[in-house]
């Protein structure tokens, strides 16, 4: 038996390679991030042990930097154990004192973890599962993008019009968005003629805002304290365009998302108030629900688990959430949760349960949370529907 540790970075990988009787083979092999290095250690591990059974490979679990290799040993045939990093950052502390962290010493602590480790090699990701991961992540970034455009506006209104917030609902809704970029000021909105506002509003609001809005608004203008800044109005009309652009990009990607969800027929859809987005989301964190026995892993996983302290005597209460894991799974779990206990009565009547209990709000949605993945777990692991309780 082989045990391969592979530290992973960006340009280069560290690998240590040893038998099982402690013949060290390589202790400071280091490939490129290319087809030429990924060949180099293949021979390396081949030469060596030429059946693929026989060879354990354990690396971290370190985002997109590591995918390609992964999927070079997997296509070669060889099982591969993926470690979290908080595990090897945690042995490593155990087995000695010193502040020393280097990648040759990572890839031989990952090696060691996987000698003395009794973890099964990582499943497979199926490619659904993948694409559907690499999907959602990208429509993550895609929010957090517009988010921060969003905040731009704001900034910008605050010296060109910072009395309209306090005469619509929200000043990112469509029809705000669709008269700033038509008059991009206070001045601009207040000489404006009130036929053509009265209809861009009227069209946009799909008749919410009429005539009376228009007045009203003009009127509030003619006051503003905002200045008439052309360089500001254009920033501001500019970054309303990109956003529009975001939102249309989004909209397309989560048709794609639904798509394939759809022939994934997973039963997360089935649970009422659990949309797409936040089915493909939770489905693809998750992953293959075979890797988690019990549903305390897949809350360990989730980060949803309460820490523990106990010393001696004492055993503390109230300990908060631990935060570890899927920081996507976890958000879309209790997005989830809150949906859910509006329309589904068992889970409302737990989250209230838990409020009368003196819980906070958000603690109430935490336990409704738990409560929620709990569910989930049984429904994939049984691929079976969600059936409301009488």
């Amino acid at each position: 038996m082989i045990y391969v540790g592979i530290d992973i970075a960006k340009d280069k990988h560290d690998c240590y390679i040893v038998t099982s009787d402690g013949v060290l083979i390589s202790d400071n092999l280091r490939i490129t991030n290319t087809l030429e290095g990924f060949n180099t250690l293949y021979s390396i591990i081949s030469s060596n042990c030429q059946v693929a059974s026989d060879v354990r490979i354990g690396l971290e679990s370190t985002g997109h930097y590591g995918i390609n290799l992964e999927n070079f040993l997997r296509t070669k045939g060889y099982q591969l154990t993926v470690f979290n990093p908080l595990a090897v950052a945690s042995f490593r502390k155990s087995q000695t004192l010193r502040k020393t962290k280097t990648d040759k010493v990572d890839a031989k602590f990952i090696t060691t973890l996987l000698f003395n480790s009794d973890q099964t090699p990582t499943a497979l990701v199926s490619d659904e599962i993948r694409e559907l991961k690499s999907l959602t992540r990208h429509r993550y970034r895609l929010i957090g993008q517009c988010a921060k455009l969003k905040v731009s506006v704001s900034r910008l209104l605050t010296i060109l019009f910072p009395e309209l917030g306090t005469l619509i609902w929200s000043i990112h809704q469509k029809s705000s968005y669709a008269m700033l970029l038509e008059f991009p000021s206070a001045h601009d909105i207040s000489n404006c003629h009130l036929t053509k506002l009265t209809n861009l509003l009227s069209k946009t609001s799909k008749g919410k805002y009429g005539k009376d809005k228009a007045i009203a608004l003009k009127n509030l203008a003619s006051k503003s304290i905002g200045i008439n800044s052309s360089g500001t109005s254009f920033e501001l009309q500019q970054t309303i365009r990109i956003i529009n652009y975001y939102l249309d990009e989004i909209y397309i990607l989560d048709k794609k998302i639904k798509e394939l969800l759809i022939q994934m027929k997973t039963p997360l859809i089935s649970i009422p108030g659990i949309s797409y987005t936040l089915a493909s989301i939770i489905l693809s964190e998750v992953g293959d629900i075979s890797r988690f026995q019990t549903p305390a892993k897949l809350l360990a996983f989730a980060g949803l688990e309460p820490s523990v302290y106990q010393s001696g005597k004492f055993q503390a209460t109230g300990t908060s959430m631990v935060k570890r894991g899927s920081t996507y799974l976890r958000w879309a779990i209790i997005q989830a949760a809150r949906l859910v206990a509006m329309r589904d009565p068992t889970f409302k009547l737990y989250q209230e349960k838990k409020k009368n209990e003196g819980k906070h709000h958000y603690v109430a949605i935490s336990h409704t949370s738990k409560k929620l993945l709990r569910v989930i777990f049984h429904l994939l692991k049984n691929n079976i529907n969600f059936v409301p309780q009488n």
